[in-house]
């Protein structure tokens, strides 16, 4: 017979799984609108949350070759998402940088869902109850990306 510890954590991973999957959905519906790839998404979410990335830190962020990185950003340039400065500090490095009218796209896209979001957790949950649930998600995502290290170090299958 199971704990009930056992029974909590069988039923929190189905959860999680439930949200990484309705997460998923989300995005793969976001690439379709804004004619994008889910990797050129993932870009466009890096640059919003940044004041410019190196095509070297996207590349490694993303786990992308020199010569992917190039394609997608020469893709997304030529969407208007985002553009390709010098760097003020070093003038043989870029920066890039997502656009204002990339911005405005991609936020278009998502306010509905923080707006609701908002909403529906201001009516549900109190301060300490959203700081307990910003606990849990900060320790699942270290667990995840430990996770992903891993992954990172083994070899493919077939190679």
């Amino acid at each position: 017979m199971a704990s009930a510890m056992e029974e909590a954590l069988n039923e929190f991973g189905g959860v999680v799984q439930g949200y990484q999957s309705a997460v998923d959905d989300t995005d793969r519906a976001m690439a379709r609108i804004l004619g994008v790839n889910r990797t050129d998404l993932r870009c466009l979410e890096l640059l919003l949350g940044s004041e410019g990335l190196s095509p070297r830190e996207l590349g490694q962020r993303l786990g992308l070759t020199t010569g992917s990185v190039t394609a997608m950003l020469d893709r997304l340039e030529r969407l208007d998402f985002l553009a390709r400065n010098q760097h003020p500090a070093d003038g043989r490095k870029s920066v890039v940088t997502i656009t204002t009218q990339g911005a405005r796209r991609c936020y278009e896209l998502v306010a509905p869902l923080i707006a609701e979001g908002n909403e529906v957790l201001a009516a549900r949950f109190d301060v300490d109850q959203l700081r307990l649930v910003m606990r849990l998600l900060r320790t699942l995502t270290e667990v995840q990306s430990r996770h992903a290290d891993r992954l990172l170090t083994q070899t493919p299958r077939g190679t």
